[in-house]
């Protein structure tokens, strides 16, 4: 499985700015998918997770309401639109993908361990 993240950049504080993932070399359908950040000397940080069916969501408290997760099953592509950017938005942000049966289609995954496929990252950088 390959992921390629992407639409990363520098902006400023209160812009917007989309990340797209492409995902390969999977049944795109059948994957539960996340979006995580990691500044330096922390953690990975849950952003926002959809599940397979792409019928149920979860965002962390810090994006809820100004960020939305969304996906394409037919183009294997998960999307991260982000509004009202803050400079804490700042990091390098990860999308990352989880084969889950077809009983867990509505399953959303929150931990970093629960995911099995990292794409590379794509810097945001939101100045003040």
């Amino acid at each position: 499985v390959q992921l390629q993240a992407s639409g990363g950049g520098l902006v400023q504080a209160g812009d917007s700015l989309r990340l797209s993932c492409a995902a390969s070399g999977t049944t795109f359908s059948g994957v539960a998918t996340g979006w995580f950040r990691q500044v330096p000397g922390k953690e990975h940080e849950f952003v926002t997770g959809i599940s397979s069916s792409g019928d149920y969501t979860r965002y962390s408290d810090a994006v809820k309401g100004r960020f939305t997760i969304s996906r394409d099953n037919a183009k294997n592509m998960v999307y991260l639109q982000m509004s009202s950017l803050k400079p804490e938005d700042t990091g390098l942000y990860y999308c990352a993908v989880k084969s889950v049966p077809h009983r867990q289609s509505n399953r959303v995954l929150i931990y970093r361990a629960e995911y099995a496929w990292w794409g590379q990252g794509t810097q945001v950088t939101v100045s003040s």
